[in-house]
């Protein structure tokens, strides 16, 4: 029995809220149960030096938790003076999950800038930030059509992810913190509407765990993206 009496396969309640910040191009609180992100997505007019007069377009990432995101509160990195390595990685790996499902010659010399706010956290943040902010990409690319900036939605493919993990010898979809803190093994899988892989990050926190099981870990992920990217496209009013 999993600590929240969900099905091994079983997704946390998940939201999509659009258009909850008023001044960004494109925004997205995430819920995925008690798991809060707010994603928003900004439109800059410049491209980092190493992109001028290239014609490409450029997608990058921020995150960050806010102080009382969790159960203790932490100082904001800000005042420390630096990101945590955890930060950086995270804020990479939305930046390279956005961009291997946009067409970056398809919006000229502009950059969009995704940031995600960690409002509050209950396991999968980096998860409901990548699923969340595709959607903020998504409304910011429509945005800009609606001005004439661009004349189609430069994106190929939805991208969203989850997490799967063995907890108490089991594969389970969707790990909220009770199971990922106490997990053998956990996953995160960001993977396209299409089916495509895009990464996979996967560690085993006790023993080793075996191919087997992790494409049980695989397909439940697949299960659970599939559930995510359709709900991306209701929201989006795509469906």
């Amino acid at each position: 029995m999993r600590p929240s009496g969900r099905a091994v396969d079983e997704m946390r309640a998940v939201e999509l809220l659009i258009d909850v910040n008023r001044y960004a191009e494109g925004s997205c609180l995430a819920k995925f149960g008690e798991t809060h992100v707010l994603c928003t997505a900004s439109i800059d007019e410049k491209v980092p030096p190493f992109l001028r007069n290239s014609g490409s377009g450029w997608v990058t990432a921020e995150y960050g938790m806010l102080p009382r995101s969790t159960h203790t509160r932490t100082d904001r990195e800000a005042a420390k003076g630096k990101q945590s390595g955890r930060t950086q990685e995270i804020q990479r790996l939305i930046g390279r999950a956005l961009r291997t499902v946009t067409n970056l010659k398809g919006f000229g010399e502009r950059q969009i800038k995704i940031d995600c706010d960690v409002l509050q956290a209950d396991g999968g943040t980096r998860t409901a930030a990548i699923t969340g902010s595709y959607v903020a990409l998504y409304l910011c690319f429509r945005h800009m059509k609606k001005l004439g900036a661009v004349n189609d939605i430069p994106l190929t493919d939805q991208v969203a992810a989850v997490s799967c993990g063995i907890h108490q010898k089991n594969a389970v979809l969707d790990l909220d913190y009770a199971e990922d803190s106490n997990a053998e093994a956990d996953a995160n899988f960001v993977l396209t509407a299409k089916g495509g892989i895009i990464e996979v990050q996967g560690t085993a926190e006790k023993t080793p765990f075996s191919e087997a099981e992790f494409m049980q870990l695989l397909n439940y992920a697949r299960k659970g993206v599939a559930e995510l990217t359709h709900l991306q496209r209701v929201v989006l009013g795509l469906e």
